[in-house]
């Protein structure tokens, strides 16, 4: 299995993506809508053949027949991963170790082979979730927040006078759409930080960020630790899992 060609597909609440990966690159990648994931199968079919298919999924059991079907069509059986108490040199905190999001566990699996060092593993999609890794593989906790387009659509559907308008970022908004916008990648950064702080408390203070999803690019800028960016973490994540089960 350590050689094998993988398809790894992650299923999240706005975007499935997928890829193949090969010997030590990707090969092929891309996405589709998570309301359109019933085109995944179109996609994967021009893709090249791979011989194992693994999955997580966070978007609910109809995603997941759809991502079944889809890898079927293509020859393979999808394994949906769950989280389980240790794998791969990490080590679930969790109380209930299946509650974590498999998403969560497969982007842990991946930053612990990535990165040496105490880390924070950051994954900035519709939402935040920010988890403190240690250096031997113990994940000690994370915290989920919405991400910064989440939080400024409640502000545009739970208020009458706030309406959802793109500003840009400022330390000082003066006006506000920019207020809106900073404050949500303000708050976005305020948690990441928190954490960071509450793992120098713990004698695990993070060296650095381990930073994915769709909304990285608005919140990286803002961050006093240095950042390894990684489009793909959770796919890398799925990889090793399916090669090292």
């Amino acid at each position: 299995m350590t050689n094998a060609v993988v398809l790894a597909i992650d299923a999240g609440n706005t975007r499935v993506k997928w890829g193949v990966h090969a010997g030590d690159s990707w090969r092929a990648s891309g996405a589709v809508a998570t309301t359109e994931v019933d085109t995944l199968d179109t996609a994967l079919a021009a893709a090249p053949r791979a011989a194992v298919a693994i999955a997580c999924n966070v978007a609910g059991d109809p995603v997941q027949a759809s991502i079944a079907r889809a890898c079927a069509a293509a020859g393979l059986e999808a394994a949906f991963i769950r989280s389980p108490r240790a794998q791969l040199g990490v080590v679930n905190g969790y109380r209930d170790p299946q509650r974590l999001g498999p998403d969560r566990w497969a982007a842990l699996v991946a930053a612990h082979a990535l990165e040496k060092g105490h880390k924070l593993v950051v994954n900035a999609g519709t939402a935040l979730t920010i988890d403190a890794l240690t250096a031997d593989g113990k994940f000690l906790g994370g915290l989920i927040v919405p991400g910064p387009a989440l939080m400024r659509r409640s502000l545009d559907r739970g208020t009458a006078g706030l309406r959802l308008t793109e500003g840009a970022f400022s330390e000082f908004p003066q006006g506000t759409p920019d207020a809106i916008t900073s404050g949500a990648i303000q708050a976005c950064c305020g948690a990441i930080e928190r954490l960071a702080h509450a793992m120098v408390s713990h004698g695990s203070a993070p060296v650095r960020i381990v930073l994915s999803g769709g909304a990285a690019g608005e919140i990286a800028p803002r961050l006093t630790l240095p950042v390894t960016h990684n489009e793909n973490l959770v796919l890398d994540g799925l990889v090793l899992i399916a090669r090292h089960p």
